[in-house]
């Protein structure tokens, strides 16, 4: 039994549970994991974040702030943060990635796009950190680093590293002209779970931010982990800027909202790819890699569409990316 086991079932015997099982519940992309605990009660939830690696506060502040605006976010029966376990309540196995269907995706879009608006009309997030110019580059320098030097060997020549700073400016300048509210920062079909009342369950919340009002919201329609058809995602794009305008959210017009969700989009998805990419290099955790095609396909598709994004479609383009991807997959 391993030293975190060692202290994880000595806690467990303090707070009085005995005959209980334990198994994996998820598999989390940071040094988090999560445990389902068994007992003749029913299941709760074991957060283990070692403490030299990951901080439980986070988590708590920004449980406390969902649950204080009516959203449904795991409550904490109990927590021991000099070791870095908590105890929640448990919203089941069934996440919205593994319910969603053609049938199934309109009434729990609807649930989960009002969640969003509560999140981002509800929500002070002024004491959270802010997503600002230095987070968003260093986001995006993950693909540079990690998807094209470390996986793929690619490294851009002089024009093509002016093509990059260049669009690396106005994704900066696209994130930061939005109104700044409540970020979620990973609001996908894996944290978001189908339970029997009050949907969505939201989790893997703890990063939140203050930024960019279209970030949570490319994040649910653009999923890295499904794909709709596009006119499918402009429409649910488009009936939460009528909310969020009737909110007093922003005060643009379609035009500029859709073009703020598109390139609000190519940050994150480029941000993804890097990830992707680190968690199967650094991490041993090659499963990721299975979502680079489809979010390579998003990146593509919105460059080609998008005037000032020229540069990153060239990239792709002269690079021959997507052919890589799926050379890549193909071994």
């Amino acid at each position: 039994m391993s030293d975190r086991s060692t202290r994880l079932k000595q806690w467990l015997d303090q707070l009085g549970y005995r005959d209980y099982r334990l198994e994996r519940a998820s598999e989390d992309a940071s040094f988090r994991s999560y445990l389902r605990l068994q007992t003749g009660d029913g299941s709760l939830i074991v957060m283990d974040a070692p403490p030299q690696k990951e901080s439980c506060e986070p988590f708590i502040r920004v449980a406390r702030k969902l649950l204080a605006a009516g959203l449904n976010a795991p409550e904490i029966i109990a927590s021991n943060l000099d070791a870095g376990f908590l105890l929640l309540t448990d919203f089941g196995r069934d996440d919205y990635l593994s319910q969603l269907n053609p049938q199934t995706e309109g009434a729990l879009y609807a649930e989960a796009l009002a969640a969003l608006l509560m999140m981002q009309t509800s929500i002070s997030a002024d004491d959270l950190p802010p997503y600002d110019e230095a987070l968003l580059n260093q986001e995006m320098d993950l693909f540079h680093d990690w998807f094209l030097q470390r996986l793929q060997g690619i490294s851009l020549d002089q024009q093509q590293q002016a093509n990059w700073h260049s669009l690396k400016r106005a994704l900066v300048e696209n994130a930061l002209a939005q109104p700044q509210v409540f970020v979620h920062r990973d609001y996908h079909s894996r944290n978001l779970m189908k339970v029997d009342t009050q949907n969505p369950g939201i989790l893997d919340f703890q990063d939140a931010v203050k930024g960019p009002v279209t970030y949570d919201l490319v994040s649910l329609l653009r999923d890295c982990y499904i794909a709709w058809p596009a006119e499918r995602v402009d429409q649910l794009a488009l009936d939460y800027y009528e909310l969020a305008r009737a909110s007093d959210l922003v005060d643009v017009e379609a035009a500029q909202f859709r073009r703020w969700f598109n390139l609000m989009g190519l940050q994150r998805h480029l941000k993804a790819i890097g990830i992707f990419s680190r968690l199967n290099i650094r991490d041993g955790k090659p499963r990721y890699l299975e979502d680079i095609p489809r979010t390579l396909e998003y990146v593509k598709q919105v460059s080609a569409a998008e005037d000032s994004m020229a540069g990153l479609f060239s990239i792709i383009e002269q690079l021959n990316l997507s052919q890589r991807v799926e050379a890549l997959m193909a071994r």
